[in-house]
């Protein structure tokens, strides 16, 4: 770790390298970042953006569940809640006439209310407040390792069942007589990004979290003239972007998060302008 701290200072020479929080941070940012932009590409695509919402947004609940059982480990409550969050919502969407759009806010309407009722019932809302908004300057050395081994896992995913959930994104009926299994991919994509979702709620925030994935792969389709560059730009955006809020937060005293979501909105709204000059 330390190899890799040196290496950070020689490429950011600033006095805040000195902290360990701020390196700390940095990397979390460079281990997230692609994961965020990389996964966020596919949600464009299928226009999941509700979806990932509705994940971060029942965070919360999550957490309720585990209290209501006795879990000492928030995250693996959050995890299991989100996975059968993830399950139950593919499985009605599957069996309604319903837009999408309406079974998500119905799962995420209720789920969220669950949560604070019970939080709130249990006295203990104020102590995970902080969730709303989250803290990426909290993260240790350990958490890093976690981050890692999930960036290692989505690496992984994009390699295996990229070109299979692409197909199904764009005609299920094709990928369908390709022997491509739409529905089991559904299950299994959904299923990924609701727990890594839940994995990065505590650093990020539940207000803050569908931003920084929908916002650098929908900056990047805007650019984007085919899926090489809209991968590798949504990837460089989010890097870009997080790094620079996370500078200008310490210097300017202003939470990490909103600074980065707001570079990430700038973005969006000048590559919206160069798309809309080009047509």
């Amino acid at each position: 770790m330390e190899t890799i701290y040196n290496i950070m200072e020689n490429i950011l020479p600033f006095d805040f390298m000195s902290y360990a929080f701020m390196r700390n941070s940095i990397l979390a940012i460079f281990l997230t970042s692609p994961v965020f932009a990389l996964l966020g590409t596919m949600i464009v695509n299928k226009r999941m953006a509700f979806f990932s919402d509705a994940m971060g947004h029942s965070a919360l609940t999550g957490i309720a569940v585990g209290v209501v059982f006795g879990f000492t480990n928030h995250s693996l409550s959050m995890i299991i809640f989100a996975i059968i969050f993830s399950v139950l919502l593919n499985f009605v969407k599957d069996r309604t006439t319903y837009g999408t759009d309406t079974i998500i806010s119905v799962f995420a309407s209720i789920a969220m209310s669950l949560g604070l009722a019970i939080l709130a019932a249990k006295g203990t809302f104020n102590k995970y407040s902080s969730y709303l908004i989250g803290d990426i300057l909290s993260i240790t050395g350990d958490e890093i390792i976690y981050l890692f081994i999930v960036f290692i896992l989505v690496i992984i995913l994009w390699l295996f069942t990229y070109n299979k959930l692409n197909a199904e994104s764009i005609n299920r009926t094709l990928a369908r007589s390709k022997g491509i299994n739409g529905k089991l991919y559904d299950y299994m994509f959904s299923a990924f990004v609701a727990v890594i979702i839940m994995l990065s709620i505590r650093w990020i925030g539940v207000l803050l979290i569908n931003s920084l994935i929908i916002l650098p792969a929908a900056s990047s389709r805007n650019i984007a003239c085919n899926t090489r560059q809209y991968h590798f730009w949504s990837v460089m955006f989010s890097i870009i972007m997080g790094i620079a809020g996370l500078i200008i937060s310490y210097y300017e005293k202003i939470p990490t998060g909103p600074m980065i979501v707001l570079l990430l909105g700038i973005t969006f709204m000048i590559t919206f302008s160069i798309h809309a000059l080009k047509n």
